[in-house]
């Protein structure tokens, strides 16, 4: 990088909100450890606030992205350092808790599976490795892409939204700064403005924290726009284990008031599937009806249950 370049860059990071630095905190570490303890729970504490500020725009991104999904795309988000790491986080929680298909739900972080654990140098600055990323998993029409990036200019993830955009996928850009250069490049540009650091520029505190909050709500809510949920339980829960076994019955029973026997029946005969066991129960039909309705009602519970009823 020149000497010019490098100017330039500084300038540029140093003018983000996110970079600010605060002197009224230059002297926090002679503080008290209660009093530090107060001090961050009182700096995350305005960080719903600021997301609640975008929740039309959120909404709108969720809307666009189930309708994809729900023609049998993906979701994909892209990000570096740990905007990266928050979207790999998020699209591994959706297996075990949404029964989504492998591939369905997909985080890419720069520099691969070695820079969920460690730093890998450069990485984040290259929008030809967002390419090559991206080309790999083969875009269409009906995919979504979400750029993370708390800076909003993150070279890998602006360049995997450019290059998802150019490709016909939708594209949601979700950064910490107005005016971001991230939030541009995409359709749907999410801009969650918390302010300065505690810790000036790291973006892994109120930044992370409201980078969290609205992947929780993107894949949540999308989910439940998909039918993955009944009311609000979770009934498309892949029970792998046995915690995990005991919330599915859980579940049936919190659906149907259902008595042990005839759980244990259901889920046996719906090969443990919960979503399947509560139609059994709630419409009297078989596994084999149960399965046909729920795949002819696009998993739609409620769906299925009104045709069982009609």
């Amino acid at each position: 990088m020149t000497s010019t370049s490098s100017d330039d860059l500084r300038r540029q990071l140093f003018s983000l909100t996110t970079e600010t630095f605060r002197p009224e905190l230059a002297d926090i570490d002679r503080l008290p450890t209660l009093d530090l303890a107060r001090l961050m729970n009182g700096e995350d504490a305005g960080v719903p606030a600021a997301v609640a500020a975008q929740l039309p725009r959120i909404a709108a991104a969720i809307d666009a992205v189930a309708e994809r999904m729900g023609r049998g795309g993906r979701l994909v988000y892209a990000g570096a350092g740990t905007a990266g790491r928050l979207g790999v986080l998020d699209a591994s929680e959706c297996p075990p808790t949404f029964n989504t298909a492998p591939g369905q739900v997909v985080g890419i972080v720069a520099g691969g599976p070695e820079a969920m654990v460690t730093s890998v140098e450069g990485a984040e600055d290259s929008r030809e490795l967002a390419r090559a990323d991206l080309e790999a998993l083969g875009l269409t029409h009906d995919d979504t892409v979400i750029g993370v990036s708390a800076s909003g200019r993150t070279p890998y993830a602006v360049g995997a939204v450019e290059y998802a955009r150019a490709r016909g996928a939708l594209t949601v850009g979700l950064s910490c700064n107005a005016g971001s250069a991230l939030a541009a490049a995409a359709e749907h540009g999410i801009e969650v403005v918390v302010g300065p650091e505690l810790l000036t520029g790291s973006t892994r505190l109120k930044a992370g924290t409201a980078q969290k909050l609205v992947l929780n709500m993107v894949s949540t809510i999308t989910m439940i726009r998909l039918g993955k949920t009944y009311g609000n339980l979770m009934v498309d829960v892949r029970a792998s284990n046995d915690k995990l076994r005991a919330r599915s019955r859980h579940i049936v029973a919190l659906a149907t008031g259902a008595g042990d026997r005839e759980i244990e029946a259901a889920l046996t005969a719906t090969d443990g599937e919960a979503k399947h066991a509560i139609l059994v129960l709630l419409a009297g039909v078989d596994g084999a009806t149960a399965a046909r309705l729920l795949e002819e009602s696009g998993g739609h519970l409620r769906a299925a249950l009104a045709a069982a009823a009609g």
